[in-house]
């Protein structure tokens, strides 16, 4: 594999290329914000072989051939090359004696660590955020999708722009008789990257308008929108999958999927809603990612109802859904403040009987308004309750009501019958139907509206 500078990083073949997953482990004082305020900072830490087992995970996510990945504790990140001397030198003679081609540094790296570290190893360099550009450049499948991933890399691209190579020490020479030394070949790359950045924007500009009038057109056929939220494979596109029908890929790898899909779904009781599924998160998102995939996370902003997936058979599931929240609250989406989130405790096929009674419990113990549902989106367990509390966030809850129709009405039986549950019918000795039946207070008030006579009983 061979990257040039200037080239995209999701335009390279990285099929079979040998790289070694290399994760810093700093103090914690490192990682934390000087002016940050205390209630903001993370309550809890992810483990190290947690970050250590994620990375491989990305990187295999692009098929690459890890052949080691490993921790490298540093007390304190040097300005040059971010690890101490030794490290990077036991690691320099690891990659010449294991032939590397590629080394992937879990954390960011400024653009004099990148060039440091790639002199010192002699093979390329990327640092997290380069890593993560690299597979959404590859999930990407839409138009929209594609332009965010490459403003978003442009955006770190330019950041890139050192003197790191011969061509950049050029001069450009001046306009004029008397133009003077001219701009340097850095000044042109820059101002090049710029245009592209401003032309990438109108075109999303188009996109967003467009992705407008798709959303006034839905709110016409108001079916209210419920969005999926979670950290990357929590099982949120299993999910999807499994109340929807939809063949959206679903695999256990990490940013499976990235383009947002909508599709229809129809509540037990005949209400419908559009389900959206949305990228994954994950921790430490890039802030170019966050700023360019603003207006695909707009669908989480404007929905009706926000489903939480959290995977409850990961260890560091709190540190995951900490990192989510972290998210939705940039978004002005706070927990316990927005009533419109429900937490989503997915995967608990993989746990133990008395774990999952646990989570039984606690989810039953909690307020109705902040109640987790416990389900299996692989095997189904527990769907029927989650259909069951969107319909009563959504349309109200049940209440038992009699209709009463004449013979010129008779055609919204079927409606009654798809909208409604538990259905008793008499007829009358003067010709009209009389329908005692369940029904969520939502169907119940349109029937009322615009149909014909119903009392509750």
């Amino acid at each position: 594999m061979k990257f040039k500078s200037g080239k995209t990083p999701f335009t390279t073949k990285v099929e079979d290329t040998r790289a070694f997953v290399v994760v810093p482990i700093l103090p914690e004082r490192y990682a934390l914000v000087v002016d940050q305020d205390e209630s903001e900072r993370p309550k809890y830490r992810r483990s190290d072989e947690a970050r250590l087992e994620e990375a491989a995970g990305l990187a295999r996510a692009i098929d690459l051939k890890i052949i080691d990945s490993f921790l490298v504790q540093t007390s304190q990140p040097r300005p040059a090359t971010l690890l101490g001397t030794g490290k990077v030198e036991d690691i320099a003679e690891r990659i010449e004696r294991e032939e590397i081609e590629l080394v992937i540094v879990d954390h960011p790296l400024t653009p004099v660590q990148q060039r440091n570290l790639e002199r010192a190893w002699k093979i390329k360099v990327i640092d997290r955020t380069g890593l993560i550009l690299e597979i959404f450049g590859r999930r990407a499948q839409t138009r929209e999708g594609s332009l965010q991933v490459e403003l978003a890399h442009l955006n770190y691209q330019k950041g890139r722009l050192v003197r790191s190579w011969t061509h950049l020490e050029r001069q450009r020479g001046g306009g004029g008789f008397m133009g003077g030394p001219g701009e340097t070949q850095i000044e042109a790359d820059r101002r090049q990257l710029q245009d592209k950045i401003l032309r990438i924007k109108r075109e999303l500009d188009t996109v967003v308008r467009t992705r407008q009038l798709h959303r006034q057109k839905r709110r016409k056929v108001p079916h209210p929108v419920i969005a999926l939220v979670g950290y990357t494979n929590a099982g949120k596109s299993t999910l999807f999958n499994r109340l929807t029908g939809a063949d959206v890929l679903a695999e256990d790898m990490l940013f499976a999927t990235l383009d947002p899909t909508l599709r229809r779904l129809r509540l037990p009781h005949g209400d419908m809603i559009i389900l959206s599924d949305t990228v994954g998160f994950i921790s430490n998102l890039p802030h170019h990612l966050v700023a360019a995939f603003k207006a695909t996370l707009e669908e989480v902003v404007e929905a009706d109802l926000i489903l939480h997936v959290r995977d409850m058979s990961d260890p560091d599931n709190a540190a995951q859904a900490e990192d989510v929240e972290t998210i939705l609250s940039g978004l002005g989406i706070k927990k316990g403040n927005d009533k419109r989130v429900i937490e989503i405790w997915n995967k608990i096929d993989r746990l133990s009987e008395p774990m999952q009674d646990s989570a039984e419990n606690l989810s039953s113990g909690s307020h109705e308004d902040a109640r987790p549902v416990p389900l299996s989106a692989l095997t189904g367990q527990g769907t029927r309750e989650l259909l069951a509390m969107i319909e009563g966030r959504i349309s109200g809850s049940m209440e038992k009501v009699q209709v009463c129709l004449q013979p010129d009405q008779f055609s919204l039986i079927d409606w009654i019958y798809r909208h409604g549950s538990n259905v008793r019918r008499q007829d009358e000795e003067d010709g009209s139907v009389v329908i005692d039946v369940d029904m969520t207070a939502g169907s119940a008030q349109k029937f009322r509206d615009k149909y014909a006579s119903i009392t509750k009983r």
